[in-house]
């Protein structure tokens, strides 16, 4: 046989020298130098960093006895060659005395013969049998001698004996016969073979035989293609999908690995009461993306809806998918935090029929320095009553104090400001809604039998006089004019929401005016209410910038519930359903269609951690009746609707990636455009446009425009969550760009890959069977699709939830900034005398009690708080991998220059937050734009964008 190429140095792996072939097609180029003796066996794990063992001994070729040469030689047997296998097993930092009985057990139970078997799978296929050519079963030989020892990491040993022509190693299997799962990180094999180290990255749950009575199988970290999948490996791959999918029936075990789909019927609990029946979410009535299956038995009351796992019992996901220990505690801790802080005003709930309102701004400052044991106002007896109140207050006064925000930390009164309010339109928790204003007065496309005339209240006159001069109609040709329309989104659910006690919301829009400082002021607010009959008159409220003391108050009231529209938007349409939701049935597609052979699954792996796990939980304790989110936020019981609504009527995954939703230009139907005149929209860079019964809806915040570095000149020039979105967006497109390239030539290759064919049309047409017939599903046919779908759904994972979630408490935990729910209207002497005359009397006593009480504005500040954590095994976008994740080194080589590409983006974002010229991230009392800086440490940052939806 040949000798094994010659390695050299690079990017602190090894690769074949000049002269060998690269890439995925020749031998194991890539390898990792083995660990030789004398060398340190202990690495720092830090933020999932992965320890590799290999083995240090010299490993002999042994001559099959009375042979002194192999099958060459007169035609004997092969000659036998020793193989070892080094096996890094993590074990648990914090075991129960059950968890540590069963080491024991399995201990002994080793010694008796029932321990860790092993085989190897070559690559090659026996010439005669034509099955894989296997080596013999070898068992652990020191899982019970290391028992005791200490540390993170144990590195068990096992032998194999194999002939000389076994070829290279493609996959092994390993059965525990051990009574408790362990966790699996890597494999190395070496040996006499002249393949050089052969790596297995297994980050996998072993279950016992007694749970899974098969095998586990692990491949080797050499990306194969269906077409190029060697002899020996086909079966296997073929079977590991097949075991992945299971057969759709049964209840999902905690221990299980297989991925499949299911509607959001676990949302409601019909058997608690009328009250918490909740739509089904996906099918053609309320279409939605679908989740992982769990197979739980239905409902008593309702055959449809499945039955429910509450806290603290786990709810399934493939075992894989589950959290590991670091993110765990770090998890369970924030829960602990949240328990905590919300116990107090819990507790006084129930002995209290009374709401409880913030006397004053001071007393919510004093979350933040005197914890939650708060006056309010609130009498001592309540607190006599509940002596454990006392103490928790006593034992746990750190806990019970929040972390000032960071909203708060340059300028307290900041969110008091105009500019403020509008900053946060472009630099704040949800950058996504402002669109450029194209027609005026602004127009919906709900229908007018029902909700009447659809153009706004808003006129001319109302705003003229804030234009600097211009007119409406020259602001919108200059592109002055912006807006944050939540109309649509709420009018239609109002009287539900309205009906609701301690619960109050308008339908608002807002207009933006750009100064010539590249600054926003909001110039009209209105506030819509849906007509009292089908058809009739809608009221309606327009407000402008403030003129005297009344009009300040109540502008300060319209602007609060701009931002509880805003909050609702934002968590249940933008967070939610366009990261978290969306990317479900993707993940579930790509571990049932692509093997983790395959040069695409290994890519998207990483941007799949925990997600399906997180949005486990979310089902069963945020989006679930009574859950956080109907309990927070202004849609209540109707956020699952509005979530599905905008799922029906305007998502789309050709317009989700960043500049595409920048420039944002579709159209959809509107029949009640024609009750109006014929609009022309000047569409930016187009000519006049004339509709009857089509409404064109865009953002038109940026325009097509090849001359700048992104593709797309941005209309709002000082944007920071699109001018440092574009950084990140434009390092994935190389990145993946570069890595499809290695792969796929031609548009020959993407279309004959089956398995990748069989992802994308099992995920439009399962996993987003609702709209699978919608015509703007892109196109696979070609490298460049393929490119651009992969591109989006890394940056939906990683830079599109970092900017939508890390910010939710440094920049939403001061609840007057931003209110998650209102619970008063706008006084109107017309309607209520007595309230308005309140009002009128004590406008800072009206404002308070129209904000959350302390009740939802601690629950709410407890929860964002846990969500807005980095956990310490986080595993940020652009960071070393450090486990040898492929075994082909011109995808190392390209993701070392992926690597450098968000370093220099994080540069230079720190360069933009000190420009004093970018008056949206820099100036006195201005925070700066970080939640697009890639890297973070654990805890709330405000900043960091890790690798998937993890939290």
């Amino acid at each position: 046989m040949a000798a094994p190429a010659p390695c050299t140095e690079f990017t602190g792996l090894r690769r074949a020298a000049a002269g060998a072939r690269p890439g995925r097609r020749g031998g194991n180029e890539l390898c990792l130098a083995p660990f030789h003796r004398g060398a340190p066996r202990q690495q720092q794990r830090r933020r999932g960093v992965k320890t590799v063992a290999a083995i240090s001994e010299d490993l002999p070729r042994l001559a099959a006895p009375g042979k002194k040469g192999g099958a060459a030689e007169g035609g004997g047997r092969p000659e036998k060659v020793l193989m070892r296998a080094a096996l890094t097993v993590r074990r648990k930092q914090k075991e129960d005395l059950k968890e540590v009985m069963a080491g024991h057990l399995d201990a002994l139970w080793d010694m008796v013969g029932r321990s860790v078997a092993l085989e190897l799978i070559s690559t090659k296929i026996h010439p005669r049998t034509k099955k894989p050519l296997q080596s013999g079963k070898a068992s652990i030989k020191d899982w019970c001698q290391k028992r005791g020892v200490k540390g993170e990491h144990v590195v068990y040993t096992a032998e194999f004996m194999v002939d000389s022509d076994f070829g290279e190693p493609g996959a092994i299997t390993v059965a525990n016969r051990h009574h408790r799962e362990f966790f699996l990180e890597s494999i190395v094999v070496e040996g006499g073979l002249p393949y050089g180290p052969v790596h297995f990255a297994c980050n996998s749950w072993v279950q016992s035989t007694r749970e899974l009575p098969t095998k586990r199988v692990f491949f080797s970290n050499k990306p194969y293609l269906p077409s190029e999948t060697p002899p020996g490996l086909r079966e296997l791959r073929d079977k590991e999908l097949k075991d992945l999918r299971g057969d759709g029936t049964g209840v999902r075990k905690l221990s299980d690995r297989i991925y499949d789909y299911a509607t959001y019927n676990d949302l409601g609990n019909p058997d608690r009461g009328k009250e918490f029946i909740r739509p089904i979410l996906g099918g053609k009535k309320i279409p939605y993306p679908r989740r992982c299956r769990t197979g739980r038995p239905p409902t008593d009351t309702n055959m449809l809806a499945e039955s429910r796992v509450e806290k603290p019992h786990r709810i399934y996901v493939p075992r894989d998918e589950a959290f590991e220990e670091l993110k765990q505690g770090a998890f369970s801790a924030g829960r602990l935090r949240a328990v905590l802080h919300t116990l107090i005003p819990s507790m006084i709930a129930t002995i209290s029929a009374e709401t409880h309102s913030f006397q004053g701004f001071h007393h919510v400052d004093n979350l933040y320095k005197e914890g939650l044991r708060l006056k309010l106002g609130l009498q001592e007896h309540l607190f006599q009553k509940i002596p454990l109140v006392q103490k928790i207050q006593e034992s746990s006064e750190g806990m019970l104090r929040y972390d000032t925000p960071s909203i708060l930390s340059k300028d307290k009164f900041a969110w008091l400001r105009d500019d403020e309010f509008a900053r946060q339109s472009v630099a704040g928790i949800n950058p996504v809604n402002i669109a450029r204003l194209t027609v005026f007065p602004p127009v919906s496309n709900l229908d007018p039998a029902i909700y009447c005339s659809p153009e706004s209240s808003i006129t001319e006159a109302d705003i003229a006089c804030h234009l600097n001069g211009l007119t409406v109609q020259q602001a919108m040709d200059e592109a002055k004019l912006f807006t944050l329309d939540y109309h649509d989104v709420y009018l239609p659910f109002l009287d539900r929401i309205n009906a609701i006690e301690g619960r109050k919301a308008y339908a608002t829009r807002t207009i933006l005016f750009l100064t010539q400082a590249g600054t926003l002021k909001p110039i009209a607010i209105e506030l819509s209410l849906p007509p009292s009959q089908p058809g009739g008159p809608r009221p309606s409220k327009v407000l402008t910038p403030p003129s005297d003391a009344t009009t300040n108050w109540l502008w300060m009231l319209a602007k609060a519930h701009v931002s509880s529209n805003d909050a609702g938007v934002h968590q249940l349409v933008n967070h939610w359903l366009r990261t978290h939701a969306i990317m479900e049935p993707f993940i579930l597609a790509a571990h049932r269609r692509m093997s983790a052979m395959h040069p695409i699954f290994k890519l998207l792996h990483p941007h799949m951690r925990y997600t399906l796990e997180i949005n486990a939980l979310a089902r069963q304790s945020l989006i679930s009746a009574d859950g956080v989110i109907e309990s927070c936020f202004t849609p209540g019981p109707v956020s699952g609707e509005i979530s599905a609504t905008y799922y029906r009527n305007h998502w789309r995954f050709d317009l989700e990636g960043l500049p595409s939703d920048l420039v944002r230009r579709h159209a959809i139907h509107c029949p009640s455009i024609t009750t109006l005149r014929c609009l022309i929209l000047q569409i930016t860079n187009l000519c006049s446009i004339m509709v009857t019964d089509i409404f064109i809806l865009l953002r038109g915040v940026a325009v097509e425009d090849a001359s700048q570095p992104h593709g797309i000149r941005l209309l709002i020039e000082d944007y920071p969550y699109a001018n440092d979105g574009l950084l990140l967006w434009s390092a994935i497109r190389n990145w993946v760009e570069s890595y499809v390239q290695l792969y796929y030539p031609d548009a020959g290759a993407v279309q004959c890959d089956d398995e990748l064919q069989g992802w994308y049309h099992e995920t439009v047409h399962v996993g987003h069977a609702d709209v699978r017939d919608a015509p703007w599903w892109p196109a696979l046919s070609t490298p460049a699709d393929l490119a651009s779908i992969l591109t989006t759904l890394i940056w939906l994972a990683s830079a599109q939830h970092a900017a939508l979630n890390f910010g939710q408490y440094p920049l939403g935990g001061y609840v007057p900034n931003r209110p998650p729910l209102m619970r008063r209207l706008l006084p109107d002497p017309a309607r209520d005398a007595a309230e308005y005359a309140a009002f009128m009397a004590d406008p800072h006593r009206f404002f308070l009690n129209a904000m959350p009480g302390v009740l939802e504005a601690t629950k709410f500040m407890a929860v964002v708080d846990t969500l807005s954590t980095h956990s310490p095994d986080e595993e940020y976008l652009g960071e070393g991998r450090d486990e040898p994740w492929t075994g082909d080194a011109a995808a190392v080589a390209a993701h070392a220059m992926f690597a450098a590409d968000v370093r220099r983006a994080e540069e230079t974002i720190e360069r933009r937050n000190a420009d004093q010229g970018r008056k949206n991230r820099c100036g006195a009392g201005v925070l700066p734009y970080e939640l697009l800086a890639p890297s973070s440490p654990p805890g709330v940052t405000c900043r960091g964008v890790p690798n998937s939806i993890s939290i």
